[in-house]
């Protein structure tokens, strides 16, 4: 095991997440991680070594070798972690204690996304792209179901630039969790994002960030 943070993830909207977050948290503080991709095409992640790491045989998979050894899966589990344990100026998050509401807003958009973002269109994903047959009812269901989904995003952004923070909102891991699905919206059969005009300035504010773009590249 490591001897500082190592991530086991793939180049999926769940692996870039964390690995997104990481970027960020290398540039504001210096944090140093590893990484192993994880070859999800042949089933790496379901082989006994990575079961006892993650008994569902998903990535991402961190290990904090900081915390003695520590195991953390799911991504949005792991993005709360190390924001808890990494972040201690708390610029990408807030305090629970210190900022209750806003940290319960914050928990309100993470849990969102992760129950209907990512699983909505992770299934159009694959009926659009990686089914061996075409299900058009399939497709439309869950195309349909991610845009209505962008729609609630669209609603939250209205009058800011972010889901969370004060005045306008500011940058956090809620905009990380959801933004990372966002970007592969093409493969879900959503050629672009001019039907949501303000969901798609905070997509563009944020994925140009040095830390999104460099988190993007792992591994």
């Amino acid at each position: 095991m490591p001897d500082r943070l190592l991530l086991y993830t793939g180049a999926t909207p769940n692996g870039h997440k964390v690995s997104v977050f990481l970027e960020e948290l290398k540039a504001a503080y210096g944090l140093e991680y590893d990484f192993q991709a994880i070859d999800i095409s042949k089933n790496t992640q379901k082989e006994p070594w990575f079961i006892k790491l993650n008994p569902n045989g998903r990535i991402p998979v961190l290990v904090d070798g900081n915390r003695n050894d520590f195991v953390v899966f799911e991504t949005a589990a792991i993005l709360l972690y190390l924001q808890q344990h990494y972040d201690k100026e708390n610029k990408f998050g807030f305090d629970p204690k210190e900022e209750p509401d806003l940290y319960s807003e914050e928990l309100q958009w993470i849990f969102f996304a992760h129950g209907g973002v990512g699983p909505m269109q992770g299934q159009a994903n694959h009926f659009n792209k990686y089914a061996p047959e075409v299900i058009p009812y399939a497709k439309k269901r869950y195309t349909d179901e991610t845009k209505r989904l962008y729609g609630v995003l669209e609603i939250r952004l209205q009058d800011r630039d972010y889901l969370v923070g004060p005045g306008r909102g500011v940058y956090t891991i809620t905009d990380i969790n959801v933004l990372a699905w966002i970007r592969f919206h093409k493969i879900a059969g959503i050629e672009s994002l001019d039907e949501w005009p303000r969901l798609k300035a905070w997509y563009d504010r944020s994925t140009s960030r040095p830390g999104f773009v460099a988190g993007t590249q792992v591994p």
